[in-house]
């Protein structure tokens, strides 16, 4: 089974960004072939600097190998190094009706926010479609906020398969159901729009002055707190704790005698050590430069060739060879 799996170039990474899309798109290494790119070409509707381009692609690419991303295993690579992808976009947009982007929620949301429209962003779902279809992908692991991109992707391919004959395979989405919604700062979801993050590779001092941050309601430390299953730092400190760690500590934090400021101590530690062999991995990584060129060259090498092949039997079969 081949999954596919987009990777926005949006800047700093987070923890939120890390158990709620990295960790499971990894783990599906151990469960078939995996497919991962960088969506830079995605990347063009909303960002101009050709700078912050270059280097958000590289930082996304440090990142998801220093978290566990295996170039052995998978296949790795820069958008905008298969343009293959820009073709069977425009072969596909060929077929698709202008309703179907027209209902498109992202494009609907955005434009509502101000940002201004264009092709790009009106067409985001058929580049979307191509980056699918183009490697044969059978799963494509999604969050139910995507999940009508691949609907339109199998719209898209049905047409194209009921027009020209059978040409692409056809999609299913894997809704994340279980996938960890990880609180920020402020309790509401961990997100760059709020300003409530945790960076996952930011500065010792940094990452405690935000944790230590943290507000608490104004109950002293020998009050019992029955609700702490609610409070933010037990709800964080269980993503990066062991069970035991976790389950103890909030059982004092329920039962009095715990503080805050020590509950918020006792998260940053187990925050900085989780992700210890995550900073050293990258830090070696940035050391050698050549080394992820290296495998983003290698991943288009082996994308490009199954890419090729769908692209001159899309090709065939509309009659342009």
């Amino acid at each position: 089974m081949r999954t596919l799996t987009g990777i926005q170039p949006s800047g700093t990474l987070h923890i939120g960004n890390y158990f709620g899309a990295m960790l499971p798109a990894i783990q599906a290494q151990s469960r078939g072939e995996c497919f991962y790119f960088i969506a830079d070409y995605h990347s063009m509707t909303s960002l101009t600097d050709p700078v912050e381009r270059r280097t958000n692609t590289r930082d996304v690419a440090l990142d998801w190998l220093a978290c566990g991303l295996d170039p052995q295993h998978s296949v790795f690579w820069k958008q905008s190094d298969v343009p293959e992808v820009c073709e069977l976009t425009w072969i596909l947009g060929t077929l698709t009706p202008m309703g179907l982007l027209e209902r498109a929620h992202s494009y609907k949301d955005k434009t509502a926010k101000g940002i201004a429209a264009n092709f790009g962003l009106f067409a985001y779902p058929v580049l979307m479609a191509a980056d699918i279809l183009l490697y044969n992908s059978e799963r494509v692991p999604v969050g139910k906020d995507q999940k009508q991109h691949v609907e339109m992707t199998r719209d898209i391919a049905i047409k194209f398969n009921q027009t020209y004959g059978e040409t692409f395979v056809v999609p299913e989405e894997e809704i994340r159901e279980g996938v960890a919604t990880v609180p920020g700062l402020d309790g509401q979801k961990m997100s760059k729009s709020y300003g409530n993050t945790i960076d996952i590779f930011g500065e010792e001092k940094a990452i405690r002055k935000r944790i230590m941050g943290i507000v608490m309601d104004s109950r002293t430390p020998d009050e019992p707190k029955p609700d702490a299953d609610k409070n933010v730092a037990i709800q964080m400190l269980k993503l990066v704790a062991s069970p035991e760690v976790a389950a103890e500590t909030e059982t004092r934090l329920r039962a009095g005698g715990l503080g805050y400021g020590d509950l918020k101590k006792t998260l940053f530690e187990h925050t900085w050590n989780y992700f210890a062999p995550f900073r050293a991995k990258r830090a070696e990584l940035a050391a050698d430069p050549g080394y992820v060129d290296g495998v983003l060259a290698t991943g288009a090498t082996r994308a490009r060739a199954v890419a090729s092949d769908v692209l001159q039997r899309a090709r065939h079969a509309c009659g342009l060879v």
